[in-house]
């Protein structure tokens, strides 16, 4: 199989990719906004027995202090920022789809500002969830770099050519 026919393939498992973290955000936005004028502390705590988990451990607890915390004004601001979030995501990823190479420097560049993040999160304990997305993140970021380097050798060699 030809290497551009591979890079395309591959970029349009990235946009794919991309579009399912847009689609995820947007539903658990649209999910959130729908919680407003309930009682959002005791559907988590609901939640947190549900999965059977100790609502005295960290996450737990954290989670459901945290709902106990949300106003209406801060789950339209939350449910605002997913929204602008998946935005994001559905361009990258149809920029993606058609090989822009402006959606191949986003995907470059959005991934390594995750990449610190996330790999602050994985230096305070490691977990499979932590390490497959830190893997993930870095393979995406690596395959960008690789495309990016690749597309401006390619235009870099026909230039050489036409002056032939």
């Amino acid at each position: 199989m030809e290497l551009k026919h591979k890079m395309t393939r591959v970029l349009k498992a990235v946009a794919l990719f991309e579009a399912f973290k847009g689609f995820l955000v947007l539903f658990a936005g649209a999910g959130l906004f729908l919680l407003m004028q309930h009682d959002i502390q005791g559907s988590a705590e609901q939640l947190v027995r549900h999965l059977h988990l100790n609502p005295a451990h960290d996450f737990p607890k954290i989670f459901i202090q945290a709902a106990g915390n949300l106003t209406d004004n801060r789950i339209r601001f939350l449910a605002l920022l997913a929204l602008l979030y998946s935005l994001m995501r559905f361009i990258e990823a149809y920029g993606l789809w058609f090989a822009r190479r402006w959606a191949e420097w986003f995907a470059l560049i959005s991934g390594c500002v995750y990449l610190p993040i996330e790999l602050f999160e994985l230096a305070k304990g490691f977990t499979w969830l932590k390490i497959g997305l830190v893997m993930i993140n870095l393979l995406v970021v690596l395959y960008m770099a690789f495309v990016l380097k690749h597309n401006e050798r390619a235009k870099l060699l026909k230039k050489h050519l036409e002056k032939l």
